[in-house]
């Protein structure tokens, strides 16, 4: 089997702890709304079980029984005023990557690996995200909120990043930060390598081919929890990924 030749990240929770800049972001925009409900970490990360942000408030609405209904086109527009106001705290407090991430994508971009963003969030999010973090050109490949119909756990995001670059699932392999992205990679048949974000460390990442707390650093490693060099603390560098690719294979 061929080495690898793209690399495919999730943005929230896996380039960066951006969760909590979110649901911030939510509450404050249903507020100036005058809604009458506030989200919890303990209910969000129930509700990050649904992604994208649409989506996520239609699934609040349905289950709380003394909410207000909002037409399709009010929920597009406090989605849009989340958004606007995500921006504004990216601009204010800003966000950072989390370990390895930045050492781990300019060593793929040396060896000239093709770097893919595949995620929920809406492409405005993106673009203000790698704005804010610096990263704006790094990534050959961009595929953001709607740019498939179905959202993770569907394979679909994957599907297409894997046709557009024209390659097999075995060239790649996927870093992500949930149960939901990891499905999405296993059904396009990719191997993951999970770092477990905020909201996810308690998820089952049983079909993952490598866990670590984080993708490491000079003088901090990440400790690997699954896969190769299970309980070692490793800086997750090409060679690792091989490690990764190889492992997944056998």
């Amino acid at each position: 089997m061929v080495g690898l030749k793209a690399l495919f990240f999730d943005l929230d929770g896996t380039l960066a702890e951006t969760e909590e800049l979110h649901r911030e972001a939510f509450n404050r925009a249903f507020a100036e709304a005058g809604l009458p409900f506030r989200w919890d970490r303990a209910l969000y990360g129930e509700l990050l079980w649904t992604t994208g942000g649409k989506e996520r408030i239609a699934a609040f609405l349905r289950r709380c029984g003394d909410c207000p209904g909002l037409s399709p086109e009010a929920l597009a527009r406090l989605h849009a005023r989340k958004n606007a106001l995500y921006h504004a705290l990216l601009r204010e407090e800003g966000v950072a990557l989390r370990p390895g991430v930045a050492r781990l994508l300019g060593e793929a971009k040396e060896a000239g690996m093709a770097l893919v963003l595949a995620t929920t969030t809406s492409p405005e999010n993106v673009e203000a995200f790698l704005e804010s973090t610096g990263l704006r050109g790094v990534f050959d490949l961009v595929l953001a909120g709607d740019a498939v119909p179905e959202k993770k756990p569907h394979p679909a995001i994957y599907l297409r990043a894997l046709g557009a670059l024209g390659l097999e699932p075995g060239e790649g392999l996927a870093v992500e930060d949930s149960l939901n992205g990891l499905l999405a990679a296993r059904g396009a048949g990719l191997p993951v390598l999970v770092t477990p974000g905020l909201y996810t460390s308690d998820q089952d990442f049983s079909e993952a081919q490598a866990v670590l707390n984080h993708l490491g650093d000079e003088g901090n490693p990440g400790l690997v929890l699954r896969g190769p060099r299970e309980g070692e603390r490793v800086m997750v560098d090409l060679v690792y990924l091989e490690e990764v690719r190889r492992w997944w294979s056998t």
